[in-house]
């Protein structure tokens, strides 16, 4: 009997250090989209066209969720007579991992101000600050960024 108690026992620690594993490599997961710091971000735009639908290609990120590869998706076309580019964007890091925003680029100066308000997959909540700066083929987006929670979401921590 006394070994049968012991066994259950031991189940027992087996299975509570299996599920405070499991929930410490959910957390992990989950806090790499989370917080907030400096974002620096370079796009090729070489492949820009101006047109409607036309995009660039990130070619470096420090944040993990805008991976090298993503796509930048301007939807709004260039008006040359303005000076600038004002569009709608979105970063499209690919598996639903989406993060929607606003440009406006001074075509004279190469200057810009993006914003972003939110976003879906591993960028939902994803908000955004950057100043731009460079040529069409290395262009660098540098500013900050955070992860504001949804409604619904809480935080275990």
């Amino acid at each position: 009997m006394k070994t049968i108690r012991t066994q259950s026992f031991f189940t027992l620690v087996l299975i509570a250090v299996f599920v405070a594993m499991s929930l410490g490599a959910a957390d992990s997961a989950q806090t790499s989209s989370t917080g907030h710091g400096t974002l620096h971000v370079t796009k090729d735009c070489s492949g820009y066209t101006g047109e409607a639908g036309s995009f660039c290609t990130i070619t470096s990120s420090n944040l993990p969720a805008i991976a090298v590869g993503s796509k930048v998706f301007y939807f709004q076309p260039l008006v040359p007579s303005t000076g600038l580019l004002d569009s709608n964007i979105v970063v499209d890091a690919g598996s639903g991992n989406r993060a929607v925003g606003r440009c406006t680029l001074d075509l004279a100066t190469n200057l810009a101000l993006c914003t972003f308000s939110d976003g879906t997959g591993e960028l939902s909540g994803f908000n955004a600050r950057v100043e731009g700066s460079g040529t069409f083929a290395t262009y660098h987006w540098d500013g900050t960024y955070s992860f504001k929670k949804q409604s619904g979401e809480h935080d275990d921590q």
